[in-house]
């Protein structure tokens, strides 16, 4: 019995430390790991979750320092030494501001470096530039409270901006009116062609900042689009200007405007007035103008070389053309010293690689070749011996830095680490300044220099997500419907995961040109929402089919003239590796996307009813008929040029076959994809006693943002959790 009772004492004293250590320190690790909730995956994701970053780091003055601002204030770094300095703060700065009677900026405000010893920034419409030696503000250029597109002189002496449809330009001592156009129908200086290839400004400096270029569009003749404005007590009509495919379009005109006589001549294009005149660049002596003209077909581009001073058209320096479009998207770029090299950027060869050209139009050489695309030109070294980019070479779903010497043509690698990085080059050419995240890394700063050896790290962030319970990312490749080609997924399993238990999947999708949803950049490339419905139970999948960006010539424009078809097919085929998975319950799978993605939410929906049981689908295309010129006619020409297309997209006239649950949703302003799309399609499924469901928010444009999209997520998330959990 003593034995007995011994080892019984023992036995519970054991079990009663067991049980101490497991309530002193189980709870407290559970406690660390909590749940997203809608505000915390919507916006806390971009505050509180957003991985650690250096805010406005830039480059300073003789390359052996860098600047960032923080809540210190201004601060600086020496690329030798991780210790930071504070080089002016927010008290001293509304000191400077305030003896300049400039109201006081409430948080230190982003800043330039225009030279090793003054910064600009822009604070109640205010450009100023400060004497940090003198500590004194040293220019004011004062701007209109309604200014907007503003562009700054390339010797910072002027601002040109637009107020309303108007332009100006102010600097010191004067505000001047370019334009005083009172025709509503007549826009000046703002962007052209719905801000499609690779157009996003409509102001052009001249390099010596004696000349000014500028669009000017005329509407008069493209059609109305009523908008309802409901703020009101008497709701009024906003017409904006809506070319829809096949009907006319603007006009525009490329005027140059000298700024020393105050006269104007018009840049003489000639051709089909409705032609798009794209990516403007000047010769670096300020005497010519590069427009890279495209045809309203889109098929036939020229880059045409005009005279700045009267407008008259030199010589096309070279022509492009491709059977299904031709879409330029970046300007000439000037290798620094020379008036008459430039590199041009172009997917002629199947994928964008940079070409190097002479105004006179001799192609010197073409300077990247590969399956792969050059996704950025960052710079040139000061002696112009490198060039700066940064491609897709390594990996589709990666970003690296390349160094690639004009004189040789060989191209090295400055990164290494996996991930998508960016970079900014020193003003030496030294350094690059290299910011990058992968699934692994949620952001990191190293500094390398141009031989890709490793200076030294800035910055590792910590996993801001490490007190959240998250579930696994996976990332991998399957075989697109054409059984060659690599398509990219990402996998996103539930917390807790058990391969045992069957979850429902939503599938996540976009599907078309200009986006590319995986990266192995932080979180997958996914959202915030995406790893809160895995938190709820679901299985979240998304796949980049063909006709996603960056992957070349063939692999997006197959989408050409029979939107969806393709895109279809390889979902299925994500669809049947899914259905591999013992995890995934074949019953219970929905679909979720916005604009393009909502076109291909209810084109599976309806196509594919005994796959997908449940589907939101937002922005949505219904019909092309009623998008855009410039997009609609890229990828499915006009109506009369391709019927056969255009009725087989017409999602309406397939309502019949919905058999699932489906909510549309809709911007009720949206001037993207006017609503008229899903009206058309809720009209074709109650006059065939379809049940839908339908949702607008009243005063969204095309994309529901701030918080309103909280509520937006939340309404997404129930419609699931209703009909698909």
């Amino acid at each position: 019995m003593k034995t007995m009772y011994k080892f019984m004492k023992r036995f519970y004293q054991i079990t009663l430390t067991c049980l101490l250590a497991f309530l002193f320190i189980t709870p407290n690790s559970i406690a660390q790991k909590k749940d997203l909730s809608m505000e915390d995956a919507v916006v806390g994701m971009w505050r509180q979750y957003y991985p650690e970053y250096r805010r406005n780091m830039q480059w300073h003055g003789d390359s052996k320092h860098i600047t960032f601002v923080s809540s210190e204030g201004l601060m600086q770094e020496s690329i030798a030494s991780d210790k930071s300095k504070c080089i002016l703060n927010l008290e001293t700065l509304n000191e400077i501001l305030d003896a300049s009677e400039i109201p006081a900026a409430s948080h230190f405000p982003s800043v330039k470096w225009v030279n090793s010893n003054t910064i600009s920034l822009n604070t109640n419409n205010n450009y100023i530039e400060i004497n940090l030696k003198d500590k004194a503000v040293i220019k004011i250029i004062k701007l209109p409270e309604a200014a907007e597109n503003t562009e700054i002189t390339p010797d910072k002496q002027a601002i040109a901006f637009t107020t309303g449809k108007n332009l100006a330009y102010a600097n010191t001592e004067a505000l001047n009116q370019v334009t005083n156009n009172r025709d509503q129908n007549l826009t000046a200086g703002q962007t052209i062609a719905r801000n499609e290839f690779g157009i996003d400004k409509g102001i052009f400096w001249s390099p010596d900042s004696k000349k000014m270029a500028y669009y000017l569009k005329d509407e008069s003749m493209v059609t109305d689009y009523p908008l309802v404005d409901i703020r009101s007590r008497v709701a009024t009509v906003d017409n904006i200007k809506y070319p829809m495919a096949g009907m006319k379009s603007e006009e525009s005109k490329l005027i140059v405007l000298n700024t020393e006589t105050n006269s104007e001549i018009v840049i003489q294009t000639t051709g089909d007035p409705e032609q798009y005149l794209t990516n403007i660049s000047w010769t670096p002596d300020s005497k010519q103008i590069l427009i890279a003209v495209l045809n309203r077909a889109q098929n036939h581009m020229q880059m045409n070389l005009y005279q700045a001073e009267t407008g008259e058209f030199i010589r096309t320096v070279f022509e492009e053309r491709h059977d299904k479009y031709v879409e330029p998207q970046h300007p000439a770029k000037f290798i620094p010293g020379s008036t008459s090299d430039f590199i041009w950027q172009s997917r002629r060869d199947g994928y964008n690689h940079l070409y190097r050209y002479t105004t006179k139009g001799e192609l010197k050489k073409q300077l990247t070749s590969g399956n792969w695309e050059v996704t950025e030109l960052i710079g040139f070294t000061p002696k112009s011996n490198d060039i700066i980019f940064q491609s897709t070479a390594a990996s589709p779903i990666e970003r690296h830095i390349y160094k690639l010497n004009l004189s040789t043509n060989e191209i090295t690698q400055l990164t290494n680490a996996a991930g998508v990085h960016s970079a900014s080059l020193s003003p030496n050419g030294e350094y690059i300044l290299d910011n990058y995240s992968s699934t692994e890394m949620p952001n990191a700063y190293d500094i390398i220099n141009l031989d890709g050896k490793f200076k030294r790290n800035i910055l590792t962030a910590e996993n801001p997500l490490s007190d959240i319970n998250i579930g696994e990312v996976e990332i991998g490749t399957i075989k697109a419907a054409d059984g060659e080609t690599d398509l990219y997924y990402r996998l996103i399993l539930p917390p807790n995961f058990d391969p045992n238990a069957l979850y429902p999947t939503v599938v996540y999708v976009y599907g078309g040109p200009h986006a590319q949803l995986i990266t192995n950049s932080w979180l997958g490339g996914a959202r915030g929402w995406q790893y809160l419905m895995a938190q709820k139970g679901y299985v979240m999948f998304t796949l980049d089919n063909r006709g996603s960006a960056n992957r070349g010539a063939d692999f997006e424009n197959i989408i050409h003239r029979k939107l969806g078809e393709h895109e279809m097919a390889d979902q299925m085929q994500g669809i049947e590796f899914l259905k591999s998975k013992d995890y995934v319950d074949a019953e219970r799978i929905g679909i979720h996307g916005w604009s393009f993605g909502g076109f291909m939410t209810t084109n599976l929906m309806l196509n594919h009813p005994d796959v997908f049981k449940v589907g939101v689908a937002g922005g949505t295309v219904v019909d092309w008929k009623y998008y855009e010129v410039m997009y609609g006619e890229r990828y499915m020409d006009t109506p009369d040029e391709n019927p056969e297309g255009y009725e087989a997209n017409n999602l309406a006239k397939q309502c019949k076959k919905l058999e699932g649950k489906l909510m549309m949703i809709h911007g009720g302003i949206d001037p993207v994809v006017v609503q008229q799309h899903s009206f058309v399609f809720v009209r074709e499924c109650i006059k065939n006693q379809i049940p839908i469901d339908y949702f607008v928010y009243p005063r969204a444009e095309h994309n529901v943002g701030g918080y309103d999209r909280i509520h937006l997520m939340q309404k997404v998330t129930d419609y699931f959790d209703d009909h698909l959990k």
